[in-house]
């Protein structure tokens, strides 16, 4: 699609993580090992050249970087960021780990705590998402190659349309954290006439389908860190898509002293 133009925060964004994807694969097509970290998630050597590619682009901007992979910093240094990259080099390492594909890179650029730019690639499929939150658009764009210019990017770029309402419910489960709370909010839908499908996927791919109407709704009711939300919720924001804590009944907000998320529901309503 010509005619687009583009934050020059969100073309650095979109190129950091085609240059991460390619290195991703790279890794994803050897006999890659797998460490474990403290909190027991996976890690492997793709996580951290990827966190190394991204951190090359994002640094020269010089918005500071809250990414899975960098050193946290403390809140004391963090509150005085109004704005800040948050950073998934590989979110989905499970699905990486598996060899199923689901697994992305998440750029999300935040302004006073709500993301405002965000950049998910799929490494396996070339496909990439990304929006502008402040100008209502977000795109799908599906490549032929990790080496793609800024300008095919674009070509190749189909604005993102949510579903129209409809009594058939899409429900987008996780494909390795299905919680019992889900079950049950997937339970009560059937219960009040509603015709209910589950669609599974890995990692912040889940966003992606509502924001580009294959599923209707999200619910996450099992923990989530910053980074694996920022970039999602940005692409959903963009196509008027709300991103809801269960807590406060108000968007995620980002940047937060604790950077894991409450439980949360994503949808239109």
């Amino acid at each position: 699609m010509t005619g687009i133009e583009i934050n020059k925060n969100l073309q650095i964004a979109i190129e950091a993580s085609l240059k991460a994807g390619e290195e991703i694969m790279q890794v994803y097509d050897t006999a890659f090992d797998v460490e474990m970290k403290e909190d027991k998630s996976p890690l492997t050597e793709a996580d951290k050249k990827a966190n190394d590619i991204i951190n090359s682009f994002l640094q020269p901007t010089p918005i500071p970087i809250i990414s899975e992979e960098n050193k946290q910093i403390d809140y004391d240094v963090r509150k005085k960021w109004d704005t800040c990259w948050i950073v998934d080099p590989v979110d989905g390492t499970k699905e990486f780990i598996k060899r199923n594909g689901e697994f992305t890179v998440n750029i999300a650029l935040v302004h006073n705590g709500k993301p405002q730019l965000g950049v998910i690639y799929v490494p396996a499929t070339k496909t990439l998402y990304y929006a502008d939150v402040l100008k209502k658009q977000a795109f799908k764009s599906e490549l032929t190659s990790h080496n793609t210019s800024i300008e095919d990017v674009l070509e190749q770029s189909k604005p993102l349309q949510t579903k129209p309402t409809t009594n058939n419910i899409e429900i987008v489960g996780s494909r390795s954290h299905m919680s019992q709370e889900t079950l049950d909010f997937v339970d009560e839908l059937k219960t009040s006439g509603k015709k209910v499908e589950i669609v599974s996927k890995g990692s912040s791919l889940k966003f992606c389908l509502v924001a580009e109407g294959n599923a209707d709704i999200y619910p996450r009711f099992a923990p989530t860190m910053e980074w694996d939300t920022a970039a999602g919720q940005a692409i959903c924001n963009a196509v008027g898509v709300q991103v809801i804590s269960n807590e406060t009944q108000k968007s995620l907000l980002y940047n937060k002293e604790n950077l894991l998320n409450p439980w949360f529901l994503v949808s239109k309503q």
